[in-house]
């Protein structure tokens, strides 16, 4: 069992602005391997449980706001009695460019208060994590930054970074981190 986690918040007011880009991710995994699946309620998330790549996997987003992001995945890798190695998280991140993906086999949160989170209720840092490129806010308060919707000029740079997270995600589950970070890493 594989743990695929996208990041975001709950709700309409939330759906395709820069911190759900995680969620996005997750979305375009679906569209790939099970467009027609309903997600069930669990680990306080939705979740899908369907083969990417031909490993099984739950596929999550959860419906916790992005600083309780580890509750769900607490309870999920506990459940299934996952290394952190055996997950890999989604996120957005204000330090890549729209457009860019970095994956990493492990690490800081970096500030963000979803892998802060997911950091205290694994107990580790060891998890890998997929960064998706979001631009940095600029002049703008970094909260209204992130919790706003990409502009129209973005859109195309986003749909590449989505369609290459999921390479990435699809990477990691057949060919392992070191070779998904070395084909997924470069810019595009």
């Amino acid at each position: 069992m594989k743990l695929i986690v996208g990041l975001g918040n709950p709700g309409p007011e939330y759906a395709h602005t820069r911190h759900n880009a995680g969620f996005m991710a997750i979305d375009r995994l679906l569209a790939r391997h099970a467009p027609a699946e309903s997600p069930k309620s669990r680990f306080h998330s939705r979740v899908y449980d369907t083969p990417v790549a031909g490993q099984r996997c739950l596929l999550i987003q959860p419906m916790t706001f992005m600083n309780r992001s580890g509750l769900a995945v607490g309870e999920a890798a506990r459940f299934y009695k996952l290394d952190p190695a055996d997950l890999i998280i989604l996120v957005d991140d204000i330090n890549l460019p729209v457009g860019r993906i970095r994956l990493r086999a492990d690490g800081g949160p970096g500030g963000h208060n979803g892998l802060i989170d997911i950091e205290r209720a694994l107990s580790s840092r060891d998890y890998p994590r997929l960064r998706i490129g979001v631009d940095a806010p600029g002049r703008a308060r970094q909260t209204d930054y992130v919790l706003g919707r990409f502009a129209p000029d973005q859109a195309d740079a986003l749909d590449d970074s989505l369609n290459r997270a999921a390479d990435a995600v699809e990477t990691w589950l057949t060919d392992g981190i070191d070779l998904a970070m070395t084909r997924h890493n470069a810019p595009a």
